[in-house]
């Protein structure tokens, strides 16, 4: 394994059913009526991460939290860390600014509840932190909150700000509250442009080349690389879903690949939590997760 730079790896807990992708398909209401497969990719990344001996950040839905607190503390007892994903993975611009922090606090009381300390990471639904919704980042300074991991810096209809600085960078409160540290999933440049290179559905999209070399060239200029995917990327069998072509290729595909791609990358490349990745850096004189 290279032993030079440590880099970080999350995963976004929330249920296959609950993806922004086939949000259409499954009402709020109807959340607890679906079976549940968690446990399928859950089982599989902890494994994986217990045999290569790598660390991450899960951000939790609350949702979640509330219902599987086991979760929360396998995660803990593993020495991973724990960050909030929001409530129930609703848009930043559908909630507002009220709604935003009444949502951060629900999941924050939703992870302490099951036994994780108040989170100091933050990801939103679907990197819906854009320059619509920066006001957001006010909100996560007054509420103490340390790094967030939401803005995506490339061009795409839902979300990105494609000018956004691609590395680790500090953001300061438009009201002089604080600041917090920006943690963007990887892109590459080329074109004029950054290019996603960070994980989710990228991830199994794009050639298993695309990723690798992204870490590479991200290692070879001194930084550290940023990937992210989701317990259900991990899960092959689950229920196919009558959504649209394009929405069913976007979820299905190369779901078998996941494991072995993500398995091979851990064991050529460090990994860590995003916590632990910006004390290496010296971005962070907290302890690490």
């Amino acid at each position: 394994m290279n032993n030079s730079k440590l880099h970080a790896l999350s995963f976004d807990v929330e249920e296959y059913f609950q993806v922004a992708n086939l949000r259409h398909h499954f009402t709020k209401t109807d959340w607890l009526k679906v079976e549940s497969r968690l446990d399928v990719g859950m089982e599989r990344i902890f494994d994986l991460l217990e045999r290569t001996q790598s660390g991450a950040t899960f951000f939790f839905l609350g949702w979640v939290a509330e219902r599987r607190p086991d979760l929360v503390r396998r995660c803990l007892q593993a020495g991973h860390e724990v960050g909030s994903h929001g409530y129930d993975h609703d848009f930043l611009g559908d909630l507002g600014p009220d709604g935003f922090a009444l949502d951060l606090e629900r999941t924050e009381q939703a992870l302490i509840a099951a036994g994780a300390p108040k989170p100091r990471g933050f990801r939103a639904s679907t990197f819906t932190l854009t320059r619509e919704t920066f006001w957001a980042v006010d909100i996560l300074i007054e509420r103490g909150y340390q790094f967030d991991s939401s803005i995506h810096p490339v061009r795409h209809p839902t979300y990105g700000i494609p000018d956004f600085e691609p590395g680790i960078s500090v953001l300061r409160s438009s009201k002089g509250s604080g600041e917090i540290i920006e943690f963007p999933v990887t892109t590459v440049r080329g074109f004029g442009r950054n290019w996603p290179a960070g994980g989710g559905g990228y991830f199994r999209l794009l050639p298993a080349a695309w990723t690798r070399r992204a870490v590479q060239a991200t290692e070879s200029a001194g930084r550290p690389a940023s990937l992210y995917l989701h317990p259900w990327e991990f899960d092959p069998q689950q229920p196919r879903i009558p959504a649209p072509a394009f929405s069913r290729f976007r979820h299905y595909y190369n779901l078998s690949k996941t494991l072995p791609r993500l398995e091979r990358l851990l064991r050529s490349h460090r990994f860590g939590s995003l916590a632990q990745v910006l004390k290496a850096e010296g971005c962070s004189d907290r302890d690490s997760a």
